[in-house]
């Protein structure tokens, strides 16, 4: 296993993960729900605390909108960590019903365009790199709309953004092969999101999202192609047994997970040079949403450090000489390896618990928070 890589393991949380948040016929209260983005924050950096891991949080648009971004940024360094991505919303004004930057009214397109534009600002108060772009935008039915004209829409719209995207910023277009769109989803898959953001500039990049495609779908080739490419901007980790489940990072499939983060290392998206951004997007809806974001963090560092168990030179020379069983006993054998006692011993000689979840579960926070945190109105969808 190698530590300096290790090392190198960043991975940002998402503000909303820490809201209520629920299925499509109930949204879920809990006791601590946080009911300010400083309280997002807060919680963010209990998990960095334990973890060692993520020291950077994203924020929404609006959902974490304030009047003093400086006064956010200075409260997030209190707590030991910083603001990260900016993420846009153009899915819940009325406005968007049947799109954003691919509307077929002009006037439309221009409030998602300002709206972006007015993330851009907030980077530049944030000192944050990158904007993400996820579209709902799209159609239900065959002929709903113009499948060709929807994505000239999308260019020119992209390209309005994108001029105001300023030196060692980036935008970065993810993507969603279905949901809430069911026929057509106007950036459906990494080649769409790869030819848009090419045709835009150095500045801008794919995110993928685990949870956004097809079943069976290869997503450890994607990633390796986009790192080929030089266009894998950033991850939205989460995990899926069937659709966007939007579940704690590998849950469903601990070896995908696995593979894509053997591929990651592969393409130097861990090396110190790199630009490929780590970040968790699930909800929990169920779970306690603190330490199912401890827990999400350290599925990620436990599947690197699997991967980076892998003997890459046996593996090579076996891949050479056609040797297929040789290959897969020695990409499987690294996959089985116990590599927890090595983490609980790289976490003890960097200052950090043991077992962060144990210690976050008789730290007391929960409790505090669940006590302070009566009042007001609990972050959700929407706030």
């Amino acid at each position: 296993m190698s530590h300096s890589l290790l090392d190198n393991l960043r991975i940002e949380l998402p503000s909303w993960a820490f809201g209520n948040s629920g299925t499509r016929f109930k949204v879920f209260g809990t006791p601590g729900t946080p009911r300010t983005v400083e309280e997002k924050i807060a919680d963010a950096a209990t998990v960095h605390r334990f973890t060692g891991l993520a020291p950077t949080v994203a924020l929404h648009i609006p959902w974490d909108r304030v009047d003093d971004y400086a006064a956010l940024g200075t409260y997030a360094a209190d707590h030991g960590v910083r603001l990260g991505t900016i993420n846009s919303n153009t899915f819940q004004d009325d406005d968007y019903k049947f799109g954003s930057l691919t509307h077929t009214d002009k006037a439309v397109r221009q409030k998602a365009i300002d709206h972006h534009l007015e993330c851009i600002e907030i980077m530049g108060a944030t000192g944050s790199r990158d904007l993400k772009i996820w579209l709902a935008d799209g159609t239900n039915y065959p002929g709903q709309g113009d499948i060709r004209g929807r994505q000239d829409r999308l260019a020119e719209s992209l390209a309005a953004i994108y001029q105001h995207i300023g030196e060692g910023q980036r935008l970065v277009l993810e993507y969603k092969f279905f949901e809430p769109a069911m026929y057509m989803t106007d950036v459906p898959d990494w080649g769409t999101s790869y030819a848009q953001v090419s045709a835009l500039g150095e500045r801008a990049a794919v995110c993928l999202d685990t949870g956004h495609h097809a079943p069976g779908t290869n997503i450890e080739f994607i990633v390796a192609q986009l790192l080929r490419l030089g266009k894998l901007g950033s991850f939205d980790f989460n995990s899926r047994f069937y659709a966007d489940d939007d579940l704690i990072v590998g849950a469903a499939d601990p070896f995908q997970l696995f593979r894509i983060m053997f591929e990651v290392i592969r393409g130097g998206g861990l090396d110190e040079s790199s630009d490929v951004a780590l970040m968790l997007d699930q909800c929990h809806n169920v779970e306690a949403k603190i330490p199912g974001q401890i827990r999400s963090v350290l599925n990620v560092q436990e599947m690197t450090a699997r991967a980076l168990a892998v003997d890459t030179d046996a593996l090579a020379v076996a891949q050479e000489a056609g040797d297929v069983l040789g290959a897969n006993d020695i990409f499987m054998n690294a996959f089985y390896t116990d590599i927890r006692p090595a983490l609980a011993q790289w976490r003890t000689e960097r200052g950090l618990p043991a077992d962060p979840m144990a210690a976050f579960a008789a730290s007391g926070y929960q409790d505090t928070v669940n006590a302070e945190r009566v009042g007001g109105t609990q972050s959700s969808w929407g706030a």
